[in-house]
């Protein structure tokens, strides 16, 4: 019998990487809308309150915390206050992320190595410090990813390179921490309507062509993402583990190099 139901979260403790903003606000208020208590997290400490203030808002239960996802020891902290503020975590959502439009050889190295810091480096940061305050057997580990993962696009060279790494990283994490009763996946968002990343990669002129790409035909919501992360945290999804699910309305199988200018 399925248990994704409107109370599939409820008691569980969710620890959202990068959850202040777009997707990952949108995920961390879906979680908390299943019954989940929230810990947003992001490196702008008024922007985690905000966020934390505007689920409790909605009748959620959140701790907004900043930290920044490439400083090991500021996720140890993080993720220390988050037990001794809810106990000990079920589901851990690494979403921190950065991007551009540059061709490789318009880039500095600084450049390309601050993305894959953010993305990679990032996401094994949040999982590695996580471990040992997750709930074992049970826990949920998800990393917010994107089609670029294994699709070459223009001026993405950085992004391309770590989200391949980030989804590479899920698939080996599945097979190590399997044994411990600990689930490990990925979500690849496709195009997210009124989000950064698409503010940056897509001009509002371009807008409209650019919804040729999507087989749905509109861009997706946060709140869709979101109901991706329900799913996979939720005992409906506890046989899922080392999975890469798309949400992007069919975006993988149409688009390539669409970012060229």
């Amino acid at each position: 019998m399925s248990s994704f139901t409107a109370d599939a979260l409820a008691h569980k403790v969710a620890f959202v990487a990068g959850g202040t903003s777009g997707i990952n606000l949108g995920i961390a208020q879906r979680l908390a809308a299943h019954g989940a208590r929230v810990v947003v997290m992001g490196r702008n400490p008024d922007k985690a309150a905000a966020a934390a203030t505007t689920i409790t808002a909605a009748g959620g239960q959140a701790l907004g915390l900043a930290a920044d996802v490439r400083d090991y020891a500021a996720m140890e902290a993080a993720l220390q206050r988050t037990v001794d503020h809810f106990g000990p975590i079920d589901i851990v959502i690494s979403g921190a992320a950065g991007n551009f439009v540059a061709p490789a050889t318009g880039m500095s190295a600084n450049a390309f190595k601050t993305v894959v810091d953010i993305d990679l480096l990032g996401t094994f940061n949040v999982f590695r410090a996580a471990h040992a305050h997750l709930k074992k057997p049970g826990a949920s580990l998800i990393a917010i990813s994107a089609e670029i993962a294994d699709m070459a696009a223009w001026g993405q060279s950085h992004a391309c390179a770590a989200k391949a790494g980030v989804d590479m990283l899920v698939r080996t994490l599945a097979l190590e921490l399997g044994p411990e009763g600990i689930r490990v996946n990925s979500i690849r968002p496709g195009p997210i309507e009124n989000t950064e990343g698409m503010a940056r990669l897509i001009s509002p002129e371009a807008k409209r062509d650019f919804l040729k790409w999507v087989p749905l035909g509109r861009l997706g919501q946060a709140s869709e993402v979101g109901d991706s992360a329900v799913f996979l945290c939720s005992d409906a999804a506890r046989y899922v583990t080392g999975t890469v699910l798309s949400c992007d309305g069919g975006f993988q199988h149409r688009a390539g190099v669409i970012f060229k200018a």
